[in-house]
């Protein structure tokens, strides 16, 4: 059986030639009809939906790493708490006691290492060879690996964030009301939104899955012990400060912890005094969403390269 082939001079609905205006227009249309639907279709919110499932599905099936998420903090929180209701009052600046005080460092810190946490499923997927079977799928978008990734570990830092809330609650730190509390929620969400996006690209830049970990190990504790988590700003020495000063986890735990002491905050509120300036509300978001800004600017190019 042949085929004939349509050419310049044969009309696609057999009526008339065809120009070649016609035939460029007929072109365009073709290439319109086989692009990629991009980031603004419904397939691409469905097959975000469907990779973020799989991972609730492996979690579910595996409910031992969510226990331990939550469990966690709320032991550092506790233990930490109790190493130091003794202390003189004043001595953390206006928090009534160190466990008030520590409430939105455990918030923010637990919020980043799941965060940091959040490329290796995908590692495990690239050594396993699994992630190569999305790559060669008829997607509509690639991002949506990534951005079921983002969806996942959020809604495990929600969990973890209410949990710590509660019990600080019970602890007698109280609870942020109203805007504050979501102003808490916006900001967790936003650090997560940075580290996830540093901690895929780390996924995508390094060779294996101990690769990953070691930078995760080596990051974890210095970020902790170099931001205002665990002591004051002026209880660190002045090289110390200056580290505490440029850690984008002070700029998260800062305007958490005023939001916990002070119910009438503005955008104005000096939330941290620095050996550089002291730092507002607003200032502090403005940091928090240019790290977030510049984390996701700086994956891109990388994940062009390796999910072309």
């Amino acid at each position: 059986m042949s085929t004939t082939l349509p050419n310049r001079s044969t009309a696609l609905n057999g009526s008339k030639p065809l120009g070649n205006d016609d035939l460029q227009a007929w072109k365009d249309r073709q290439a319109k009809a086989d692009a990629d639907p991009g980031i603004l279709s419904g397939a691409f919110v469905q097959e975000t939906l469907a990779m973020a499932r799989r991972l609730f599905l492996q979690l579910q099936r595996r409910p031992s790493t969510l226990v331990a998420g939550v469990i966690q903090p709320l032991i550092w929180l506790v233990l930490f708490g109790a190493l130091f209701q003794n202390v003189p009052a004043g001595l953390f600046g206006e928090s009534r006691n160190y466990g008030q005080f520590l409430g939105a460092g455990i918030l923010v810190f637990t919020a980043f290492g799941g965060a940091l946490n959040a490329g290796l499923p995908v590692m495990f997927d690239r050594e396993f060879g699994f992630l190569n079977r999305f790559l060669v799928a008829p997607l509509a978008s690639r991002y949506s690996i990534v951005l079921a990734s983002a969806i996942f570990i959020a809604a495990l830092s929600l969990v973890q964030t209410a949990a710590i809330l509660g019990l600080s609650a019970v602890l007698g730190a109280g609870l942020p009301q109203g805007l504050g509390l979501v102003l808490v929620l916006l900001i967790v969400m936003t650090l997560v939104l940075g580290v996830t996006a540093l901690s895929l690209g780390l996924t995508f830049a390094l060779p294996g899955h101990i690769e990953l970990l070691a930078v995760i190990f080596v990051t974890n504790l210095p970020l902790l012990f170099s931001s205002t988590a665990l002591v004051p700003l002026d209880f660190m020495p002045s090289w110390l400060q200056v580290v505490a000063s440029l850690n984008p986890l002070t700029y998260a735990i800062e305007p958490i912890r005023y939001i916990y002491l002070h119910p009438n905050w503005n955008l104005g509120s000096t939330v941290l005094k620095t050996p550089f300036w002291d730092v507002s509300m607003g200032l502090a978001l403005v940091v928090l969403l240019a790290f977030c800004g510049l984390a996701l600017g700086l994956i891109q190019p990388l994940l062009r390269r390796r999910m072309a």
